[in-house]
């Protein structure tokens, strides 16, 4: 497991989907200041990579939840992950919006599933996982049971581990963030020195502040 997080963090780079800038900062849409921009739905652009995320997945899921029955997808980014795991798997498949909508059947939840159905989520990223409990929470009060999580990349913070301890839930990732920033290091992506800058955004990434250079 060890080597496909080193492997797949070195393919996010490699087609920019993951971008390292510990000297030029980006700004997230919540106003905090990062050294690293994440889009993981580039990887739908690629078919071997493409292919590579769906099979990785799929591992994971038989490997950690072989219960489940039903595959759910956190909208909007790991619908189409979600998806082709379903579609792999032969198994029913969901999405979940991040609240119900405000027209027609006002559903949260699209598709169908079986009713009690074991579901292993997916998701493309965790930051705070905020947004990927939402739709834990959503599965559950519809009377699913969410036998875990899979998700192709996480930060690591703290507050997204607590969460995810909090809502008694088990989170599996195909790479995350300190082996994205050892592959980098060693491929002189980045400079050996950048690193002690990138573990701190880790520890407190509301409050994490770099003047440019």
């Amino acid at each position: 497991m060890e080597s496909i997080k080193h492997l797949f963090a070195q393919k996010l780079l490699e087609v920019k989907a993951i971008k390292l800038q510990p000297n030029d900062p980006f700004t997230w849409a919540s106003g905090w200041k990062s050294p690293i921009y994440t889009d993981n739905r580039k990887t739908l652009a690629y078919p071997e990579l493409r292919s590579f995320v769906k099979q990785e997945l799929v591992h994971l899921i038989h490997e950690e939840f072989p219960e489940a029955n039903a595959v759910a997808g956190v909208a909007t980014g790991a619908i189409a992950q979600g998806a082709l795991v379903a579609d792999e798997l032969l198994l029913p498949y969901c999405y979940v919006r991040p609240k119900p909508k405000d027209h027609g059947m006002g559903n949260q939840i699209e598709g169908t599933i079986p009713e009690g159905a074991k579901v292993v989520v997916v998701e493309d990223l965790i930051s705070t996982g905020g947004s990927s409990l939402k739709a834990v929470d959503a599965l559950r009060k519809a009377g699913f049971e969410v036998v875990g999580m899979v998700a192709s990349y996480t930060y690591g913070f703290p507050v997204a581990e607590e969460a995810f301890k909090a809502a008694n839930l088990k989170l599996v990732t195909l790479s995350d963030y300190e082996h994205t920033t050892a592959i980098a290091a060693k491929t002189g992506y980045i400079k050996e020195e950048d690193l002690a800058v990138l573990a701190e955004w880790r520890k407190s990434p509301s409050t994490w502040k770099q003047e440019n250079k």
